[in-house]
């Protein structure tokens, strides 16, 4: 009943929205002698963001359109190679074949789109063919699709692997990096021939015992159950996927932001504040960023439950008791896939030491074939995005790939 409630609750204010939006769009296009006023723009920024209070479950666009190659601007269109139910492998098209080394992007299925790349994916695509896990929304999958678990995940992962052929190299980010190392080890002992020639893993929990965060903490403090009484509902009736158990996307958003909500709430006062200022840019930037961190998705209730209970609760990598459809995943059988582990200093969702766990589960792989990097002052969002991704992250990420293509 709470994703119902939450969804009348939507409903009841999206009119007040709307006229909000309405009254801030009139503010603006006053003649200019009035719309410069400073009543003028507090009163359009006060309107603006109360149209902007509240969420959707639709998928921004990527919206990359162009891409500079060797200083030659090349259109970038978008095709989807491979589709199953429950994700997409989205691959961004360029105008002839290269031969730049082509690379998988592992999005998380936790709670926002895989447009939450966006930076990540623009800055690749200069020097790589670039393919994205584009995860749907658990609540426009039909019930008749079945479910989706960690299993799946990993299936995922290597199906898309095995589309894009022999050679490919695989980036995860955040949430998946426990579920692509496992895809690799799986496809390393099976001698796939799509196993990838590198692997880096992003700010992943690899494993959570290490410098424990609030999120950790919060999925060691319940028992499982809890989170299946508590956080579990159905997918309302309108939808394609009603009936579905799934983890609510507002609910993932909710706890996201309660963890720094001092900083959403200064965000907010500051796009007021630049709006009312005038100052478009800076505005821009707020508006940005929100548009996508404000579009959120529903998980599968068993992918959700399975990754509480096998990355933060028991631990099971690390532990080496994790297993894919009942067969163990050894780590050891990773021999020939480059890894390099990136981990964030501010990082307070998944803490320096995690992701480096993996440096160590990947026992017979050569040292010159293992490489690791702590980026000073950024926080987890900042490991994929920004200016220190493209400057300092960036540059390691491609000289593995490239070193092993």
């Amino acid at each position: 009943m709470i994703y119902q409630n939450f969804e009348a609750y939507a409903e009841g204010v999206a009119p007040l929205r709307g006229m909000a939006g309405c009254a801030a769009a009139a503010l603006r296009s006053l003649p200019p002698g009035i719309a410069q006023s400073a009543l003028e723009r507090a009163g359009a920024a006060i309107c603006e963001l109360i149209a902007r209070a509240g969420l959707t479950h639709r998928r921004p666009a990527f919206a990359i359109d162009r891409v500079m190659v060797d200083g030659v601007p090349l259109a970038v269109r978008e095709e989807v190679v491979d589709a199953t139910p429950f994700g997409s492998l989205l691959h961004f098209a360029k105008p002839a074949p290269t031969a730049q080394p082509r690379v998988l992007v592992v999005a998380p299925m936790s709670g926002h789109f895989a447009t939450l790349l966006r930076g990540t994916v623009e800055t690749l695509l200069a020097e790589h063919e670039v393919f994205i896990t584009d995860w749907h929304n658990a609540r426009d999958v039909a019930l008749d699709d079945g479910g989706f678990g960690f299993d799946d995940f990993i299936d995922h992962v290597i199906r898309f692997l095995d589309r894009i052929g022999p050679g490919a190299h695989i980036v995860a980010v955040c949430q998946p990096c426990v579920a692509v190392l496992a895809a690799v080890a799986v496809m390393a002992e099976d001698r796939h021939r799509a196993t990838p020639h590198s692997m880096t893993l992003m700010a992943g929990p690899i494993d959570a015992r290490i410098n424990p965060t609030a999120v950790n903490r919060l999925a060691t403090s319940r028992p499982l159950g809890w989170f299946e009484r508590t956080l579990i509902d159905v997918v309302p009736p309108r939808h394609r996927g009603a009936w579905r158990r799934v983890y609510p996307g507002h609910a993932q958003l909710a706890a996201f932001m309660s963890m720094n909500i001092v900083r959403h709430i200064k965000a907010q006062l500051d796009l007021f504040c630049h709006l009312a200022n005038g100052e478009t840019e800076k505005a821009a930037a707020i508006r940005k960023f929100y548009d996508e961190y404000f579009a959120v998705m529903d998980l599968p209730t068993e992918f959700y439950l399975e990754t509480v209970r096998a990355v933060f609760q028991e631990h099971a990598l690390p532990r080496g008791r994790l297993a894919w459809r009942g067969h163990p995943v050894d780590t050891g059988a990773i021999r020939h896939t480059a890894l390099l582990t990136v981990e964030g200093e501010r990082d307070d969702i998944c803490a320096v030491g995690q992701t480096a766990a993996a440096q160590e589960l990947c026992f017979r792989l050569p040292r010159y074939l293992k490489r690791h990097h702590v980026q000073t002052g950024v926080g987890h969002y900042g490991v994929f995005n920004g200016q220190r991704w493209s400057r300092f992250i960036y540059p390691l990420l491609r000289d593995t790939i490239y070193a092993n293509d």
